[in-house]
């Protein structure tokens, strides 16, 4: 099922948004203990090429348009990137199709403003480790941004986290991605571990 006004703009436009690779570093998706990831909706791979860049593990991701996924797995082999697994699958109603506790670290991207963001909240939980984090990042709420979905269903930093804390995330923090990307804020949650606390 893809999600409401999920479209993606032409790819040339689409970098201009983002200096990706201070992003996946503000945002943790590959530090310290991080090695296998997950991304829920690969898009062109602008987080995902950094993101395997940095980690001796797997990276995970998933679209739900198979020419995307190629494109990925193309830029990947002439990267000489040989850690990044794709699959195109309908994650938002299937899943991720991932073990339980496979994961280190989850990456949704510009995706809750999807009908039940809390189900693909719950698939991340499901599939992140014990203390393993999720990144989340979203178009602000302001009708200056050059994109993305219309106010009405674009959600707010406060409604992400509320949502994931539902789900049983623990907040960890807010980082700063104006110098990255101005027109998103990006948040980042952690599954508690088995005594309850966040890593």
């Amino acid at each position: 099922m893809k999600g409401r006004e999920s479209g993606m703009p032409e790819e040339a436009m689409w970098r201009t948004y983002f200096d990706a690779d201070r992003m996946v570093e503000k945002l943790e998706c590959a530090k310290r203990k991080v090695e296998n990831v997950a991304e829920f909706g690969s898009g062109y791979g602008t987080f995902t090429l950094p993101v395997a860049s940095l980690t001796s593990g797997i990276v995970h991701t998933f679209d739900i348009e198979p020419g995307l996924v190629s494109l990925v797995l193309k830029k990947a082999q002439n990267a000489g990137l040989t850690n990044v697994r794709g699959e195109a699958r309908d994650f938002v109603v299937q899943g991720t199709g991932l073990k339980t506790a496979s994961v280190d670290h989850v990456m949704i991207y510009n995706l809750l403003h999807i009908e039940e963001p809390t189900g693909l909240l719950r698939e991340a939980y499901r599939i992140l480790k014990p203390g393993g984090q999720i990144s989340i990042i979203h178009w602000k709420h302001d009708s200056n941004t050059p994109r993305g979905p219309s106010l009405a269903i674009r959600p707010r930093p406060e409604e992400c986290r509320a949502w994931a804390e539902t789900v049983g995330f623990e907040f960890f923090r807010e980082p700063d991605l104006s110098e990255c990307c101005e027109n998103h804020y990006g948040l980042i949650l952690v599954r508690p571990d088995e005594n309850g606390s966040a890593a």
